[in-house]
């Protein structure tokens, strides 16, 4: 189980909730969620997204990251009062709590 503030992500049933709703993501967007809420706390730039979600080893100049994100926001933002997922300027992406 990864957490953050109200989230929860059940690795073994691939199931997210917050604040005790469920949340339906694409295996994509659970991967991404995934990836954030193992280095809660950490910056996680656009490369090393890249590389643990998509495997891709390089930066093909595409916007895939930036959509995935938004995606999620979307799904796990926007309905509530309190954001997780924080675009720290320059660097990448994080969620605390």
């Amino acid at each position: 189980m990864l957490t953050a503030g109200d989230l929860r992500m059940d690795l073994i049933r691939h199931k997210v909730t917050r604040a005790g709703i469920d949340i339906d993501l694409l295996p994509r967007e659970f991967a991404l969620l995934e990836c954030l809420l193992r280095r809660k706390g950490r910056v996680q730039t656009r490369t090393m997204l890249l590389e643990a979600v998509w495997d891709l080893t390089f930066d093909p100049q595409t916007n895939v990251v930036e959509s995935h994100i938004s995606r999620l926001r979307a799904k796990l933002d926007k309905p509530f009062a309190t954001e997780l997922i924080q675009t720290v300027h320059g660097a990448g992406y994080r969620i605390d709590g």
